[in-house]
């Protein structure tokens, strides 16, 4: 996903969906794995770090609340951004 337009468009539910479990869960993936890309370069950035840490904990209390609740759209989830294999 490049954009956050494209990551809504792509796991949106409906055409005016823009807070659903599942598109949160991917803009959290676009946003961790922009910072990971940024520790590559910079691995002393602390600040930094504490905001990556607190998004993988976010998308992680997010995935639970989707396995729970809607286990169809968590697999489907977990299939389109790659997350566990």
């Amino acid at each position: 996903m490049k954009t956050k337009k494209e990551a809504i468009k792509s796991l949106a539910i409906n055409s005016k969906d823009v807070g659903s479990t599942p598109v949160q869960i991917g803009l959290l993936s676009q946003k961790i794995n922009k910072l990971s890309e940024h520790f590559k370069k910079f691995k002393k950035d602390k600040h930094s770090f504490r905001g990556l840490t607190k998004s993988v904990n976010q998308r992680k209390r997010l995935l639970a609340y989707l396995s729970k609740h809607d286990p169809k759209a968590y697999n489907d989830i977990l299939k389109k951004l790659n997350l566990r294999k």
